[in-house]
């Protein structure tokens, strides 16, 4: 097993530079960009992550919003999950190589943990040359980018069966610990005649309508759970091609879902088309990241710093009846975390005024005094808060990423706020409402079914779909 003479790639040179000085330069440049486009705040503690591969020039600056978050943990170990464009045989296959050389140098292969996995006849070895394919290779200059020093286990996972996908998938989560990340290659939706493929006009809602159906699979794909997913891609006939890595990433990580539940992350989204212009040939890249629910949590200093935000943006309006903002009077990295997000009003302990956004669409620094405005002045439900008026409690909740589950038995009462949608309508809420009211699980569905607009027999159509969140809950 595992030849001296390290692999050479061959896709250095041409889906990115082959020239080392010029491939750092673009790297830095996408990461750069990735920055930009998503923000300094990089969520801790990462599990694994769904990352794109095409050339780097389309894909990499997406690609990045992983990578930087691995940049900051440094692991020691990356299992790489791939798959051969060109098709392999069913199972999944180890390359026989030490090593894989990029115009960076050489990424090196962990011998010790492929050994670990061969001795399972779930885990095969083949030749390097008979599964070479960019869903592995395009990933090495990103990780000699991000993590040097880390070793990599490169997995081409072809056609599986459930009970060869659960059984892999336990062997795995075996490995998924501190030091160890987990990565499923692949990209979104290839629309266009060239993929066959094109279930609408390439007209001027194409964007929109690409958005939509990603956005279809990866709600999915937040279950954590394979069967959701694959009926996701069977409804809509999506065209993703890495369907083999991420269920059997899903597979692995649903097995490590437990009391610290899991939660998926959207870090980045593009197509081709928003950098070409032409949708008409156009593909889907989504980086998605996958977290335990506390490393979503913030440290008390970033507490006090939104709860002063949301306080002084309250007294300000009330003090001189302008509608201005006040940001929070240090800015931590933390608070840019773009999060969805609701205040709260409280006045003698009853409800005065509450406004959210399930987007997270800015940086809490931004919408947390924002939404406190809308609380006091915007709630539809009250008269709007009086510049006299006192005695006014702030609360603010700071959602984690929504989650898909299958049925209403996966809602944890107390712990779980619930977003429903159904028939073009929807209703949200907190965790913190069952909690207040005494409800049981039956009774918040009963409620959030009402807040809809929807009967409560809504939850046993087949399309109405059921999200989870938790919340932290600022006072």
């Amino acid at each position: 097993m595992q030849a001296a003479v390290p692999h050479l790639s061959p896709y250095s040179g041409s889906w990115y530079p082959g020239e080392a000085s010029e491939l750092r330069q673009s790297l830095d440049r996408l990461f750069e960009t990735s920055e930009h486009r998503t923000g300094r705040y990089l969520a801790p503690k990462p599990l694994a992550f769904v990352v794109p591969h095409a050339g780097l020039a389309y894909s990499g600056a997406v690609s990045a919003a992983a990578y930087r978050h691995l940049q900051a943990e440094q692991p020691d170990r990356v299992l790489l999950l791939g798959f051969a464009h060109h098709g392999s045989p069913a199972g999944i296959w180890i390359p026989d190589v030490a090593a894989i050389q990029t115009p960076l140098g050489e990424v090196a292969v962990d011998r010790d943990a492929v050994a670990q996995l061969l001795k399972t006849p779930l885990f095969r070895s083949r030749p390097e040359s008979a599964l070479c394919d960019h869903s592995v290779e395009i990933q090495l200059p990103l990780l000699q980018k991000a993590v040097p020093a880390a070793r990599v286990v490169p997995l081409y996972v072809s056609q599986l069966d459930t009970s060869h996908r659960e059984a892999a998938a336990g062997e795995l989560a075996k490995w998924v610990r501190p030091g160890t990340a987990l990565l499923a290659s692949s990209d979104f939706t290839h629309y266009g005649k060239a993929f066959s493929f094109q279930p609408f006009p390439a007209d001027e809602w194409v964007s929109e309508r690409l958005r939509d159906l990603d956005e279809t699979v990866m709600q999915a794909a937040s279950s954590l759970r394979q069967e959701l997913f694959f009926d996701a891609l069977q409804s809509t006939s999506a065209t993703v091609c890495g369907v083999q890595p991420i269920g059997l990433l899903l597979a692995t990580l649903r097995l490590l879902d437990g009391e610290e539940e899991i939660f998926q992350e959207l870090l980045d989204y593009q197509t081709s088309g928003e950098l070409t212009g032409d949708f008409r040939h156009c593909v889907s890249y989504a980086a998605l990241g996958y977290f335990r629910h506390h490393a979503f949590h913030l440290a008390e200093e970033d507490q006090a710093l939104l709860l002063e935000s949301a306080r002084q943006t309250l007294e300000h309006y009330q003090q001189t009846g302008e509608r201005t903002p006040i940001p929070p009077p240090r800015l931590t990295t933390a608070l840019e975390r773009r999060a969805a997000a609701f205040v709260t009003l409280h006045k003698n302990g009853r409800l005065r005024g509450c406004v959210g956004r399930r987007a997270a669409a800015e940086p809490l620094s931004q919408a947390i005094p924002a939404l406190t405005l809308a609380a006091a002045l915007e709630d539809s439900r009250f008269d709007p808060v009086t510049r006299s008026e006192r005695g006014l409690e702030i609360e603010i909740s700071v959602l984690s990423p929504m989650k898909r589950i299958p049925d209403l038995t996966c809602f944890r009462v107390n712990l779980h706020g619930a977003l429903l949608e159904a028939k073009r309508h929807h209703g949200l809420l907190l965790p913190q409402v069952a909690t207040e009211a005494r409800w049981g699980a039956q009774q918040f569905f009963d409620a959030l079914a009402r807040k809809a607009g929807l009967p409560p027999n809504v939850y046993r159509e087949p399309d109405t779909r059921i999200y989870v969140f938790r919340a932290q809950i600022l006072r």
